[in-house]
């Protein structure tokens, strides 16, 4: 259709006919967006107000809203596919109690008083339940996005928000099985009881398939070093799950969750988001764009009192029942309060369960059109609030007198490790080469806290055997550098990657900590001026300092005396570390002069072994070197004259050694002090 579209389009001599909407769309997505966030608020709530000016029940700037919906589809998928990823097993395992307990209490609760309250004013029970279910469901979306706005994802509220909907997208499927059901055109019980028997056969195929194919699979995959790769593999594990699900009958969203969840399984996990992250917003935007699209502000105006009716019955109905269902579990009721008012709204999935409802002849709270349009309303007006329901959910929570929370509560929200608490003013190294390898192992000896992150799952493997905390990933994507904790790190070392890599390193991790110290290890000097505009504060050379003064400049940071950082230097050149090799300082030095050469002082010439693997008083005293130079008689190691300490003819007025080598990789020349020769 799409190339159909672009043949015409080219044939006609203009755009393509969707390129118009699409180009309006996506200007008024941005700009609204833009405008939002200056307002603090999060870009969602600028999609759903763009989808509402550009739709057909306002400006009527986009004309074919299907369009909109069939990309909005992928987003729905997409979202899908990333909250599978976050879950994984063992963490749902970890919050158990609160998903099942707290989750379905709420659930159950909130539907029960909606169908109660509908059944008092003749509304039919079937039609009852089906809006109890769409008005239980919360944006897990725009609830985790103003969350993590405010920092506040991995707070007791955060969590506690969190577990509740993840029982809620759950519960989506068995919803989306049974509104058909409701409204006499799902089959019977039978039925019922059969696709949740597929259902169930399918999770336990997707389960071994995450423990015994996933991980070697994307191993493999990853080992090819192609981000391309990777990412078109991530997405076909994606919508080839999520058809295989919905031609065995089973929704494509479960699929998308279940797709997450084989990738989550592996420890590609972290990965796998950074890379389909971006293509969820994009998508997901669409989506929000969307549901906005779907409001008549005409409808809106002329049923004002129906729409504030639902919009306040709502809202009360949601923070009542989800308060009732956390103090049930022993919350104390500030915090459930708190909590009941961030789910306070309809959330997206209720879109998808309100279009199964209308293929059954069903509508919301049994009122036709009208109820149709004023959940929508509603819908998108309590995501809109959503903000301020946060703000003055931690408010008036703050005011309703504590009372201690039952133990077992406490241990229901404790969650994994990207809940756990964080670890502060650490080092991040991205990448495990060679010189990671010697940084990393002296950080571990100098107990210095750190974090490795590496794409290449051989070195993960290795830094994982050597005691190193490990996070597989690229380093230059924010959703890794963001997980390794970048924004309360003191410093990012990007100690073996090209400069290329280490620069979009360096961006991105500057955008996320404008305080942090970045230190960035560059082949020549050509790309020191390159990396210190991507944002590193140190570029140090291999023709300089190499691998020895990238450990020199981390040890400083954290406080470490010269002695201490000299002892260190020893003790790694003694344990056989790569230092020597790095250097051209590897084993006995010897210098051969060129054939021709006539110097009186060729006699004091022998094979040494270098003292140090860098400078040996810059080591000492916390200096800076540019180049080395190995004395010929004794192996004194020192720095050249471009450097700050002339170490090396410092050494040569001290003790008249005339001949030194340089110390540099790949060069094999020497110089004599006296004579002034070239050897």
């Amino acid at each position: 259709m799409v190339v159909e579209a672009l043949a015409a389009g080219a044939g006609s001599g203009g755009g393509p006919p969707f390129l118009t909407e699409v180009a309006i769309l996506v200007a008024a997505a941005a700009g609204v967006s833009y405008l939002a966030q200056r307002l603090h608020l999060v870009p969602i709530m600028g999609f759903l107000i763009a989808g509402v000016l550009v739709g057909p029940n306002a400006l009527g700037l986009v004309h074919s809203p299907q369009t909109v919906r069939e990309v909005a589809d992928i987003g729905v998928i997409l979202l899908l596919f990333t909250i599978g990823i976050e879950f994984s097993l063992d963490r749902l395992a970890q919050i158990r109690r609160l998903i099942l307990l707290g989750g379905s209490l709420q659930v159950v609760l909130t539907a029960a008083a909606v169908t109660g309250v509908l059944a008092l004013v003749g509304v039919p029970l079937a039609t009852g339940i089906y809006s109890g279910f769409l008005v239980a469901l919360s944006s897990t979306a725009v609830v985790l996005a103003v969350l993590g706005a405010r920092g506040e994802s991995g707070s007791g509220h955060g969590r506690i928000a969190l577990g509740l909907l993840i029982f809620q997208d759950l519960a989506v499927i068995v919803m989306v099985l049974l509104v058909p059901m409701l409204g006499g055109r799902g089959g019977s019980p039978l039925g019922l009881l059969l696709a949740l028997g597929k259902a169930v056969a399918l999770v336990a195929v997707v389960l071994v398939v995450a423990r015994r194919v996933m991980p070697p699979l994307l191993d493999a995959v990853a080992r090819t070093c192609a981000p391309e790769v990777f990412l078109l593999t991530t997405i076909a594990i994606c919508f080839v799950t999520a058809w295989a699900t919905s031609k065995a009958g089973v929704s494509v969203s479960l699929g998308a969750f279940l797709a997450g969840l084989l990738v989550s399984e592996s420890r590609w996990d972290h990965q796998a988001l950074g890379e389909v992250l971006p293509l969820q917003i994009l998508f997901s935007a669409a989506f929000f764009v969307s549901v906005g699209m779907l409001l008549d502000v005409g409808f809106v105006v002329t049923h004002l009192p129906l729409v504030a009716l639902v919009v306040v019955g709502v809202l009360v109905v949601k923070a009542l029942t989800t308060t009732a269902s956390l103090i049930a579990l022993g919350h104390r009721a500030g915090l459930a309060l708190t909590v009941g008012l961030i789910l306070a709204q309809v959330g997206e999935f209720s879109f998808v369960l309100e279009g199964i409802g209308r293929q059954a002849g069903m509508t919301p709270f049994g009122q036709g059109v009208a109820g149709q349009q004023a959940f929508v309303a509603a819908t998108v007006l309590l995501m809109i609030a959503t903000p301020f329901l946060t703000r003055a959910g931690l408010a008036i929570g703050g005011m309703v007198p504590e009372r201690a929370a039952k133990p077992a509560a406490r241990a229901a929200v404790a969650f994994g490790d990207g809940q756990a608490e964080a670890v502060r003013d650490h080092v991040v190294v991205a990448g495990y080469g060679s010189a990671a390898r010697t940084l990393t192992d002296v950080l571990q000896h100098v107990d210095t806290d750190y974090l490795v992150t590496t794409l290449n799952p051989d070195g993960a493997t290795e830094a994982a055997g050597r005691g190193h905390p490990v996070l597989l990933g690229d380093a230059s994507k924010r959703h890794i550098l963001l997980e390794a904790g970048i924004d309360r790190a003191r410093m990012l070392v990007v100690p073996d990657d090209e400069p290329g890599v280490a620069g979009r390193i360096a961006a991105v991790a500057r955008a996320l900590n404008p305080a942090l110290t970045i230190v960035v290890r560059a082949p020549d000097d050509a790309e020191v001026d390159q990396l210190r505009q991507a944002g590193a504060d140190d570029v140090i050379t291999a023709e300089g300092a190499s691998a020895i003064a990238l450990f020199v400049r981390v040890l400083h940071t954290f406080g470490l005396t010269n002695e201490d950082v000299w002892a260190e230097v020893q003790r790694a050149t003694q344990t056989g570390d790569v230092f020597g090799a790095k250097l051209g300082l590897a084993g006995r030095v010897q210098l051969h002069p060129r054939a021709g050469v006539n110097c009186a002082h060729l006699g004091t010439i022998h094979p040494v072994r270098p003292s140090a693997p860098g400078c040996e008083d810059c080591l000492r005293l916390g200096g800076r070197w540019v180049h080395l130079r190995v004395c010929m008689a004794c192996g004194h190691v020192g720095c050249c004259d471009s450097s700050p300490g002339q170490h090396a003819t410092g050494h040569w007025h001290e003790t008249t050694h005339p001949i030194v080598k340089s110390g540099e990789v790949g060069e094999e020349w020497g110089w004599c002090y006296e004579e002034r020769i070239r050897l």
